[in-house]
């Protein structure tokens, strides 16, 4: 019998990352809406909501069962992901803490399995997997070169890998014992396949059979694009699920069935010890296949389900180049396919369909309308990369206008979170965004709106090969240490040369540009957006900032962090003091108020007082436990810098900062995660400092430029990149409220010059340095102190130069007006 749908299970809010079924009765789902379900099936057979497990305010992307013990006659569910624990809870009674928190992972766990007696192994984007015994750590698996996505215990002492470097391990214990080579991108899934070996599914869109001396059995062919999960049923039949929308069912070599869903990607797919299959879905939504009629879903759902699927649209790149003259009518139907999953598109009067052959029904069945993307004559190159759209957007009066990349296939909501977050604004505007791209695009809209999600290795909410124009396979990583959706590729103004091998960081908290969990408030920073105008006058006068937040989930981390100081017998000094916690609390609970929606009157101001507590923590927390305390100071900067009035505060303050990110120790690359991150942080924090009202003093202001200079900037990634612009462009405001000393002039200038001959790949980073530099020269000229011949020979280098570099029409305009200053 083929398979069919058998339920839907509706009650997350997110992509359902993770799936594991150890009874026929019991279902556990992992989402990026922070929790963890138990899905329970009741005495009339269907399955209902039992309990929801919050594990912290991050995502949740690995979820395995531990079989039953004397303290829980249920078993435990284990849950795994951006908060770097692994957090395990009793099913038979539910918890709101877990009964074991496992500590030792350093970035996003995306990969959790369990032995027969209940060890745990791990796998996370810090290049490890880790085996627990007991609930306490027991071997280090180290040797893969990247991200560990996949984990698969064979038994009690061996063990399977598979990792973004390409590459599967087989372990004994903690030692490699076989490497297994042959995919050609990331490997994303491990299952074990009786009397054989095991299969693996990597980006590279196939699956491979193995035997566990390393022989290739053969390869599995027919997913259009990423393949994320694995599964076997008890017949040894393997399940897939991938990018492609589908879960596909393979006899053999020989793929039998497509089960396409109305989603864009089946992240995770899992097989119940009664043969059911089940799915999880960018779409939030676990379900449930059966090839025993009796459990099928009605008629009429089954029906609902096939239109649903058939509504979807697909567009032209991912199902093939469309010539509609060359396609036939409905009468090509007839003839039947020759395999499960091939897909022919027929023309039914204006409209394109896309068909897919089930060999289980012996019929077509629609699975979507084809729609065209703009031809390639009309594709416009921003960033090394091609899209439909690239829109200038002015986000006020004032600000220099921003990139906004589009392409027809993308969701819009997707699109506008891109831009939104490579720019530091605030998600507030997120439909305002996507209802100006529907207005100015032809619309097309992929899957269910705003419900689909980007894919967090590549950054793509589906596979884009290189005619589509949009992420690439391999070229846009996810930030292992954030969780980020991606290293900001070049679709939003990045730095193409560092996305492979440096990270960037964006918020530590949720893997966001900003803080975002459900419930996140920030402070708009301006209207968005207004035109589509590429004029650039200058000056330019309003700073730019780094103020979203989300409070509550900034003061989670930083108690997590002093708890875990606190209870070791080495760092129990280092935790707070009674003091200090009631002075820390006074600071957030002002922010909390200075940063809700709209602004609350905080019930008194913050004094140097409030500062220096923070200050004390910087200089006695390690640097892998201080990021929380550096992004505290870049709120304490950008909502309260009247405390750091008095005699030498914000000097000290800015010493500070640059002591706890290592400021001075050597530069060479890869620079640590850690050290990585803190710089980011103080370089927002320190762009916050110089805000609209700030006045410029040489002490402070010498410190950041003296300590900027000493940085080589080709070391830096993307976010820091703009960060580092951000600070110039800043100061040239300031320059322009209140003219600084000749010496502070000329060590913002030689920075400022300085970045823009060095940066050869970050557009956004060089046009705010641009800009800063017409803003220096409008002031020039304003107050008749011109530059100097030297430096007006070296700016009017850099302006020849900046066209041919980054080739867009506001690059090339600015450069034009700034010149005509001199």
């Amino acid at each position: 019998m083929p398979y069919k749908l058998s339920a839907t299970l509706r009650a997350h809010s997110s992509d359902v990352r993770a799936l594991s079924t150890p009874t026929d009765d019991l279902i556990l789902s992992a989402s990026r809406d922070t929790t963890a379900i138990s899905w329970q099936k009741s005495e009339n057979g269907e399955f209902h909501l039992a309990t929801v497990f919050r594990p912290g305010a991050r995502y949740v992307n690995a979820i395995t069962y531990l079989p039953p013990t004397a303290d829980a006659p249920q078993g435990y569910v284990a849950t795994g992901g951006q908060e770097t624990v692994i957090n395990v809870f009793p099913l038979d009674s539910p918890k709101e803490e877990p009964s074991y928190s496992l500590v030792g992972h350093r970035e996003n766990i995306c990969t959790l399995d369990v032995t027969p007696r209940g060890s745990i192994i791990s796998g996370s984007w810090d290049k490890t997997a880790k085996v627990w015994i007991d609930f306490q750590l027991a071997y280090d698996l180290k040797g893969h070169q990247q991200a560990v996505w996949a984990v698969k215990a064979i038994d009690e002492e061996q063990f399977l890998t598979g990792s973004a470097d390409r590459t599967i391990k087989l372990w004994q214990r903690h030692k490699t014992i076989q490497t297994f080579t042959g995919h050609q991108d990331a490997v994303r899934g491990l299952t074990l396949i009786p009397d054989i070996g095991f299969a693996s599914c990597a980006n590279d869109s196939e699956i491979r059979v193995w035997t566990m001396g390393g022989d290739l059995i053969y390869t599995l062919s027919g997913h259009s694009s990423f393949v994320y999960s694995l599964a076997v049923l008890p017949d040894g039949d393997i399940v897939s699920a991938g990018e492609d929308r589908s879960v596909r069912i393979w006899q053999g070599d020989e793929c039998t069935q497509v089960l396409v869903h109305p989603a864009i990607s089946v992240w995770a797919v899992s097989v119940m010890p009664n043969g059911d299959i089940v799915s999880g879905c960018s779409d939030g939504v676990v379900r449930l296949f059966s090839a025993s009629k009796e459990r099928w879903a009605s008629e009429q759902d089954l029906k609902e389900y096939e239109d649903h699927v058939a509504s979807q649209a697909l567009p032209s790149q991912q199902i093939g180049d469309v010539k509609k003259s060359d396609l036939q009518g409905p009468e090509a139907l007839s003839t039947p396919g020759k395999k499960s999953g091939e897909v022919k598109m027929i023309k039914r009067g204006d409209l394109v369909e896309a068909h897919q052959w089930d060999s289980s029904s012996n019929q077509w069945q629609k699975v979507g309308d084809v729609v065209d993307a703009v031809g390639s004559g009309r594709k416009q190159l921003y960033e090394g990369k091609e899209y439909d759209y690239v829109f200038d957007v002015d986000i006020q009066d004032g600000i220099p206008p921003l990139k906004l990349p589009y392409n027809v296939t993308e969701n819009p909501y997707a699109a506008a979170q891109r831009f939104l977050q490579a720019n530091e604004i605030s998600m507030n505007y997120i439909d305002q965004v996507a209802q100006f791209i529907e207005k100015n695009t032809s619309g097309v809209n992929l899957g269910s709106g705003s419900d689909e999600y980007a894919d967090p290795f590549t950054g793509a909410s589906r596979y884009r090969n290189a005619s589509s124009g949009g992420a690439g396979t391999t070229e846009d990583y996810a930030d292992p240490f954030t969780g980020a959706s991606r290293y900001r590729g070049t679709g939003s103004a990045n730095n193409t040369s560092t996305a492979t091998s440096t990270p960037s960081s964006g918020d530590p908290f949720t893997g966001a540009s900003r803080y975002n969990p459900s419930g996140t408030t920030s402070t708009p920073q301006a209207p968005l957006p207004s035109s589509n105008s590429t004029s650039t006058v200058l000056p330019v006068t309003q700073a730019l900032n780094f103020k979203q937040a989300n409070v509550l989930a900034m003061q989670g981390k930083l108690s997590q962090f002093n708890e875990i100081l606190g209870s070791g017998v080495s760092t129990s000094a280092l935790a707070f003091s009674s003091e200090q916690s009631s002075t820390i609390n006074e600071i957030f609970e002002y922010l909390s108020r200075v940063t809700a929606t709209p602004p609350q009157r905080p019930a008194k101001p913050l004094a140097f007082g409030h500062i220096e507590a923070v200050l004390q923590l910087l200089e006695r927390w390690p640097s892998s436990h201080i990021f929380p305390v550096i992004d505290l100071c870049r709120l304490l900067a950008g909502f309260s810098l009247d405390a750091f009035s008095g005699v030498g505060q914000l000097e000290r303050f800015v010493e500070t900062l640059f002591k706890a990110a290592e400021w001075t120790a050597p530069w060479s690359s890869p620079l640590p995660k850690a050290r990585e991150t803190n710089i980011l942080l103080v370089l927002r924090t320190l762009a916050n400092v110089i805000q609209d009202q700030t006045q410029l003093r040489a002490t402070w202001c010498s410190q950041i430029f003296d300590a900027l200079g000493q940085v080589p900037y080709t070391l830096l990634i993307k976010t820091q990149r703009v960060a580092f612009s951000t600070i110039l462009f800043n100061a040239s405001c300031a320059v322009l409220r209140s003219p600084v000393n000749d010496e502070l002039q000329r060590q913002h200038l030689t920075l400022v010059l300085g970045l823009l001959a060095a940066e050869t790949s970050d557009s956004e980073a060089s046009y705010r340095s641009l800009v800063a530099l017409g803003n220096m020269a409008f002031a020039a000229k304003k107050t008749g102190s011109p530059l100097s011949g030297a430096q007006i020979g070296e700016a009017n280098q850099c302006l020849r130069a900046l066209p041919n570099t980054f080739p867009e029409e506001r690059t090339k305009s600015l450069a034009a007006a700034i010149a005509a200053l001199f």
